[in-house]
């Protein structure tokens, strides 16, 4: 372990061997850090912990603290961060509650950029980029490989679905469907989040799909659940299933405007 001499690390953390921990950095004993993580200067990680490997967590980071919520009475709750994030300048992320499931997830090769706060019981998926001073409240869940713009808030409870967009300084306080691109105070659809999924799907039958599936649920004017259970009962395709799944599942519902 390269530790540096100032740091703190106390009894009952358990570190990998070639973990990196920088200047005045203080690690929790109920912290347990994976291999080929590097943790920079005058960072605090503390509470039940558990880091993966090769994550880079840069200085100034608060992870693993107590939730921010009245309700919270001193249980044991829980962070668990994956492999392979960023994680960057004073970002700022709570365990769970018992309310929540005990549990703050993040999962692999994400990008968290500088201030933003990460509130208890908040799922995190795969591949997701969460820019500068983005809030997110406590149970907020975004599902693998969508981009967050900066200076944005997103309501509790609220999802936000796979491969969706968010425009920079939006609030959020209804569900994100998947592929779609929201933005605005109060956010809502803009459209299909067109050059992600030419980036990321290389079927572009895929993509003809989903455009029509959108136009079906947003754009045709019918009701919005039954429009969803049409397309479920009658398209193949898995991701148009998967948008209107999402549409039937909403809880806080689908930020459109009819036409």
């Amino acid at each position: 372990m390269n530790i540096h001499k100032t740091a703190i690390i106390e009894d009952g953390a358990i570190i990998a061997d070639d973990v990196t921990i920088g200047p005045f950095t203080i690690i929790g004993p109920n912290v347990t850090i994976g291999k080929g993580t590097t943790i920079a200067s005058h960072t605090l990680i503390e509470g039940y912990t558990t880091i993966g490997e090769n994550n880079q967590i840069f200085s100034h980071a608060v992870l693993g603290t107590i939730p921010q919520d009245l309700k919270y009475n001193g249980e044991e709750t829980y962070l668990k961060i994956g492999d392979n994030n960023t994680i960057r300048e004073h970002t700022f992320i709570n365990t769970g509650t018992a309310g929540g499931g005990y549990n703050t997830i993040i999962g692999d090769g994400n990008l968290i950029m500088g201030h933003v706060h990460m509130g208890h019981d908040c799922i995190i998926g795969n591949n997701i980029v969460i820019a500068n001073s983005t809030v997110l409240a406590g149970h907020v869940e975004i599902a693998n490989n969508a981009v967050i713009g900066g200076i944005s808030a997103v309501h509790q409870f609220c999802k936000v679905g796979e491969y969706a967009m968010l425009g920079g300084g939006s609030i959020v306080v209804q569900d994100i469907p998947p592929y779609c691109i929201c933005e605005g105070n109060r956010a809502s659809l803009r459209g299909l989040n067109i050059n992600g999924l030419r980036r990321n799907f290389k079927n572009r039958e895929d993509i003809s799909e989903i455009k029509k599936a959108y136009k079906h649920l947003f754009e045709s004017g019918n009701a919005l659940q039954e429009s969803a259970k049409e397309l479920i009962n009658n398209s193949k395709n898995k991701n148009v299933k998967n948008l209107a799944q999402f549409v039937l599942d909403t809880k806080r519902g689908i930020p459109f405007t009819r036409k």
